[in-house]
């Protein structure tokens, strides 16, 4: 396999120069709950209860689908916390995607969004999987257009929260919509958050506590999934290799990114496309937005709020289970030439590794609580053979 400079050294011949670099909306933030942040909310969509009530029954449209069976809220669902439970999405006839799907919960505090980052706000993020050919699989936005242009409790909401009538509503409004509902969903006042910064110390157990110290120490797990003095979003809201998935691209990785490049010069398949139903595509991560060589094999740094509840885990989820997901940090990730310098070996004790799991159980905030019961007991049950 070749090296990392040598991989390195071929960045002038493969790279394609930068584009310009969208700037993130700007303007007053929501009220969040403890341990969050407020919300940043875009000057050209501000909040309102019509819009997020709007957009909610947007989120949960099925007729937005080739064969009416899937919405949004369809691998978002509530009750998991926004996700769906699976190693890799599905959509229509059970066609599945490439990668896992995220939470939705706390995403309006990520700077750029999907696994990687290849859309820069909620309402850009909204119009992707509606015209994927494995998610919602409708052939063009049209189809929406034509739903809500025709439905007349549709037609009275558009009115009241955007001022226009049946023959102006847009992709915009949709997606405006859409995204305002998402950033109504916010998850905090965790146990940890209540230890933390509401000063409850009793609100995590002392095997939690440990395990924030081997979070912030040992772990250096803090490094990507920050805590701030004030609030923790846990993300950096950067990019890294971890090897995740690297093994399926690495006999031929050197085609395989010349080829993408040169789909994405010309008229080549739909980066979105092409992620969701190229296996092989889909592992180059950060690279087919940046087409930068050292951002291949690179993601996104998830928040691990509600972690507990929101398994399986990494981009293609192949972690079942947080102790899996220690497991594989302790190892120092999967060994390849753009591994980040910063993942190596932990040498965790195995009562250290114990503690970091009981430690991001304290993230589940209350409204996803009860989900997590069960492991909340086998926390308990951990500290009692202590």
């Amino acid at each position: 396999m070749p090296s990392r400079a040598c991989w390195i050294a071929l960045g002038a011949a493969l790279a394609l120069p930068a584009g310009p670099v969208m700037a993130q909306g700007e303007g007053s933030g929501e009220e969040a709950p403890l341990g969050l942040p407020a919300v940043p909310i875009p000057e050209d969509n501000p909040q309102t209860p019509a819009k997020i009530a709007l957009g909610d029954k947007l989120f949960h449209e099925k007729r937005f689908s080739a064969d009416g069976t899937i919405a949004c809220s369809s691998c978002h669902e509530e009750e998991k916390a926004f996700t769906d439970g699976l190693a890799l999405a599905e959509g229509i006839d059970d066609k599945k995607g490439t990668r896992n799907t995220p939470t939705v919960v706390n995403a309006a505090y990520y700077e750029t969004q999907f696994w990687d980052g290849r859309r820069d706000s909620l309402e850009t993020q909204a119009l992707d999987p509606l015209v994927n050919p494995v998610e919602h699989g409708l052939e063009s936005h049209d189809k929406v257009l034509e739903v809500v242009r025709n439905d007349p409790e549709y037609l009275e909401q558009f009115k009241e929260v955007f001022g226009v009538s049946a023959d102006q509503i847009t992709m915009d409004h949709v997606t405006k919509a859409i995204a305002s509902f998402e950033r109504t969903q916010v998850s905090g006042n965790s146990p940890f958050d209540r230890y933390l910064y509401g000063g409850e110390e009793d609100a995590i157990s002392e095997s939690a506590k440990r395990g924030l110290k081997v979070f912030r120490n040992k772990g250096r797990c803090v490094d990507c999934h920050t805590i701030e003095q004030s609030f923790a979003t846990f993300t950096d809201n950067e990019f890294h290799n971890l090897g995740v998935g690297f093994d399926r691209i690495e006999d031929n990785m050197y085609e395989l990114v010349a080829r993408f490049r040169e789909s994405k010069k010309g008229d080549g398949e739909d980066i979105d496309v092409s992620i969701l139903t190229d296996e092989a595509v889909s592992e180059l991560g950060r690279y087919t937005v940046t087409l930068s060589p050292q951002d291949v094999g690179r993601f996104k740094t998830s928040t691990i709020r509600n972690i507990a509840v929101t398994a399986p885990y990494m981009h293609d989820g192949s972690e079942k289970t947080l102790m899996d997901v220690v497991e594989f940090y302790d190892k120092g990730g999967n060994d390849n030439p753009l591994l980040d310098g910063g993942i190596r070996e932990l040498n965790l004790t195995e009562q250290e590794k114990k503690d970091l799991v009981a430690f991001m159980r304290t993230l589940t905030s209350p409204r996803f609580a009860d989900d997590s019961a069960d492991e909340q007991e086998s926390t308990k049950t951990d500290e009692m053979e202590e």
